[in-house]
């Protein structure tokens, strides 16, 4: 009875991963998995994977300004614009996972977080960037005076950050004017 139990429980499992001839997966209407052949470059990371090493490269660089514009989707012109010091950061940033297991557990549970003398366990993964959380609601940043700024992202504005500044036509808010 256990080995039918066994069976019935771990048949639908299998017959998901191949069709019933050992084939590679197929779905119901009977297209088949599909892959892809990624080519890396000279250095052996693919092109998207140096796209992420050297954002992470630009935003930690220190001393580095960025110039932040907040865009109208509408009309087309700045309705802010900010120098940024270092980057800018999305609110729900954090330097602590948002959930930690109750009870001690092992490392099975997650990763250890250790809060001063104390640890916990989350399942949240450190990102590449040193951080938990996620993005947006508002973001946050220090100009070139170490001005403290804070945006709420609300419906039709488009954010551009740049380590360049651009050439724009108006500007409603400059910050950067006393």
């Amino acid at each position: 009875m256990k080995k039918l139990f066994l069976l019935v429980l771990v048949l639908p499992l299998l017959m998901g991963q191949q069709s019933c001839d050992g084939g590679p997966p197929q779905s119901t209407t009977g297209v088949q998995k599909a892959t892809a052949t990624v080519s890396v470059q000279s250095s052996g990371y693919t092109i998207e994977q140096e796209n992420i090493r050297n954002r992470l490269a630009e935003d930690n660089k220190p001393g580095s300004v960025k110039h932040l514009y907040v865009i109208s989707a509408m009309s087309g012109d700045v309705l802010l614009y900010s120098t940024v010091k270092g980057k800018v950061t999305s609110s729900g940033k954090r330097l602590t996972p948002y959930e930690v297991a109750v009870d001690r557990g092992t490392s099975a549970n997650g990763f250890r977080v250790d809060f001063g003398n104390d640890y916990q366990w989350t399942g949240e993964v450190l990102q590449d960037d040193g951080t938990y959380g996620s993005s947006v609601e508002y973001i946050f940043w220090w100009d070139s005076r170490d001005v403290y700024h804070q945006h709420y992202v609300t419906g039709g504005q488009i954010v551009h950050v740049s380590n360049a500044p651009m050439r724009v036509g108006k500007i409603v808010i400059n910050v950067e004017s006393e």
